[in-house]
């Protein structure tokens, strides 16, 4: 009788390293969500859920960023309370803030293909605050296309008081975040100092 064991290695650690990256992040924009309040001029809260889009983007790459961001959505779709305001369930991607959430792996992976260049991942604290702002005004103009056609499509409004009530109603609340997730990318550099 032998005593000796083989161990085998079913998955590489970086595959797992990304998974558990891309599982904390999806968390976490499911945390974010709970931060919501409802904004008087729409039919749609505002949340931090954006927050946790650029995260995704800026600190997981393009890749790993939209896989995070599309376990969100699975893991909201069958139930977890983590679509903002603590909802859950598939009714909700197709409800009137369906739009902007079908968007999120979109948008991170715009994000972090502008943020880092290309596919690869590279660290996003060496990218200048003018990439960084620019990558998150294109990850929210996606999110607001998006949003604006959900926002249009489930409630019959017009494309245009969509827009109004789904888009310029956010600004605000979107260049908070902008200038949270540059902040929170550079916050060694500003420790430093």
């Amino acid at each position: 009788m032998s005593t000796e064991t083989e161990t085998v290695e079913l998955v590489g650690e970086e595959a797992v390293e990304n998974v558990a990256r891309a599982a904390l992040l999806a968390a976490l924009t499911g945390a974010f969500a709970y931060v919501s309040f409802p904004n008087p001029v729409s039919p749609v809260t505002i949340s931090l859920q954006v927050l946790g889009v650029f995260l995704a983007g800026i600190l997981l790459g393009p890749i790993w960023g939209g896989t995070s961001m599309g376990l969100y959505l699975v893991a909201g779709a069958v139930g977890a309370p983590i679509f903002a305001g603590g909802s859950s369930g598939v009714g909700v991607l197709f409800g009137q803030s369906g739009g902007y959430l079908w968007s999120y792996p979109v948008a991170a992976f715009l994000v972090g293909v502008i943020v880092h260049g290309g596919l690869r991942l590279t660290n996003p604290g060496e990218r200048n605050v003018v990439r960084l702002v620019g990558a998150m005004v294109v990850g929210t103009a996606v999110i607001y296309a998006f949003g604006v056609v959900g926002l249009s499509l489930v409630l019959g409004m017009s494309l245009q008081k969509a827009f109004v009530a789904g888009a310029l109603a956010f600004i605000p609340a979107e260049a908070f975040k902008i200038a949270a997730a540059v902040g929170i990318v550079n916050s060694d550099q500003i420790a430093a100092e």
